[in-house]
């Protein structure tokens, strides 16, 4: 592991997309220290929110508004800074960004450029919701925030129904009773979830529960600022004996029996001598022995 440089290595020139915490101001990474203490600029979301996170640390610093209202004007300002040898370091009001916040057509056009662009990983709330929900993290999807009306919504998840993965939403304090109960009718009242609040804060909360127990829950209603869902994969189904069938016909053309039971078996999670027993009567006359 390569020790970190002393804190007054000069900065090199390039596009520093900088993680903020996201509630305990102590979350600051002290490569981001370093680097919102020596850059030229920076840019964020809500100047106001950033200047309270420079005033905890006694810096003062030139900062820009960049976000999705102002990006088209005055991304090519900043490029033109940038080309010049700038040190210019993007934020978000809190976590990693680009992440549901603005900056990837930035980002996508300083690389076009050949501007250097580098990455200072620190606070994020969707993993340190995953870290602490309590479900699967082999495997996730991130979908930021749902759309903001029911039927919306319900499109939405019910695209994400079948996905074998947890799924990771950001919501709004009122908008969330809303989202559970529609996420209730589309992924079921029974699969697993947890609505994580307050993450990296003195009232730090997991609540983990089925979706529908969540929806109906009165400890959950409108509460204040950003949330993150953290739902559990959907559970396999199993194959129904159509499905096998299918799947037998197909490998019979190509297979004896017992070497298309066993790779039905492998891929339908069914076992093998029921679907043996089934090869041998679909079977016809011409087809591998």
């Amino acid at each position: 592991m390569t020790l970190p440089p002393p804190s007054d290595a000069p900065l090199a020139p390039g596009l520093y997309i900088v993680s903020t915490p996201i509630g305990n101001l102590r979350d600051l990474s002290l490569r981001a220290l370093d680097v919102l203490t020596q850059c030229d600029l920076m840019l964020a979301e809500d100047t106001r929110v950033t200047a309270k996170l420079l005033n905890a640390y006694g810096l003062s610093k030139r900062m820009e508004r960049y976000d999705d209202h102002v990006g088209e004007r005055v991304r090519p300002a900043v490029l033109e800074k940038l080309a010049a040898g700038a040190r210019v370091a993007l934020v978000s009001d809190a976590g990693t960004p680009l992440v549901s916040d603005p900056g990837y057509r930035l980002v996508a056009a300083a690389r076009e450029q050949g501007v250097a662009v580098i990455p200072v990983p620190g606070a994020s709330a969707l993993l340190a919701a995953l870290a602490g929900a309590g479900l699967p993290t082999d495997r996730f999807l991130f979908a930021g925030f749902a759309p903001p009306r029911s039927a919306g919504r319900q499109t939405a998840f019910a695209e994400l129904a079948g996905v074998r993965a947890t799924l990771v939403f950001y919501e709004t304090g009122p908008r969330l009773r809303d989202s559970l109960l529609d996420m209730a009718a589309v992924f079921g009242p029974t699969r697993e979830a947890a609505v994580c609040r307050e993450l990296t804060k003195r009232f730090e909360t997991f609540v983990r529960a089925s979706l529908g127990v969540l929806a109906s829950d009165p400890t959950l209603d409108t509460p204040k600022g950003e949330i993150v869902i953290v739902v559990a994969p959907g559970r396999e189904e199993a194959a129904s004996a159509a499905d096998a069938d299918t799947a037998l016909v197909e490998a019979l053309g190509r297979l004896s029996p017992a070497e298309a039971a066993g790779e039905v078996a492998r891929a339908l999670g069914l076992p093998r001598r029921e679907l043996y027993r089934r090869a041998l009567s679909l079977q016809t006359p011409g087809r591998p022995e």
